[in-house]
């Protein structure tokens, strides 16, 4: 297991949990283009007709995620759907690897999509509390910024982005203790 085969497992199953199918059309496009050489047995994701279902769903979910209370019912569906694509993801990277190796790579690549999925779909549902739609649109368009960059960070400079996932995980861990404190106010609040 080498460091740039681990940030880009990583980074599929970080993205995964925010943007599963960007995730796919992005790393499948790139490495259909030849601007980057896809680890394990992710080269399955530079076939056209997944790039083109991947694309298309991204148009789909760039348009659904925008929309304040709809991308929260997009989010709860997609729970089925993120978690276990980043466990997929990271683990394709080790295709060429031991069974354990794989598996190991899918745990924590589950893990680490799970982690982020709820806190994007924690924070999106506390922002539709909100009657104004700027700030679901900036978070949106903040995660459609980051996905890409964390894609590009973990296959251009491996280091980058471990800071970079190092950051975002500190942030998850606020964020959660303040959406935690925030809720048993408001059940304290509703229950006097």
């Amino acid at each position: 297991m080498n460091v740039p085969d681990l940030a880009i497992a990583l980074a599929l199953a970080w993205g995964a949990g925010l943007r599963a199918y960007a995730v796919v059309f992005a790393v499948g496009l790139a490495g259909a283009m030849g601007w980057v050489e896809l680890p394990g047995h992710l080269d399955v994701l530079q076939h056209p007709l997944v790039i083109a279902a991947s694309g298309f769903m991204t148009l789909v979910e760039f348009g659904a995620d925008k929309v304040p209370w709809l991308d929260s019912i997009w989010d709860a569906v997609h729970s089925f759907v993120r978690i276990p694509a980043g466990a997929a993801l990271a683990a394709l990277v080790f295709g060429d690897s031991t069974s354990a190796v794989m598996v190991a790579a899918g745990i924590l690549g589950g893990s680490l999509a799970a982690a982020m999925h709820v806190a994007k779909a924690g924070t999106r549902a506390t922002l539709n509390l909100s009657p104004e739609p700027f700030s679901n649109w900036a978070a949106s368009l903040s995660e459609d910024a980051l996905v890409p960059l964390g894609l590009w960070l973990a296959f251009a400079h491996p280091v980058m982005f471990f800071l970079l996932l190092a950051v975002v995980l500190v942030a998850v861990v606020l964020l959660a203790r303040l959406l935690w404190r925030g809720f048993r106010r408001l059940v304290a609040t509703s229950s006097t």
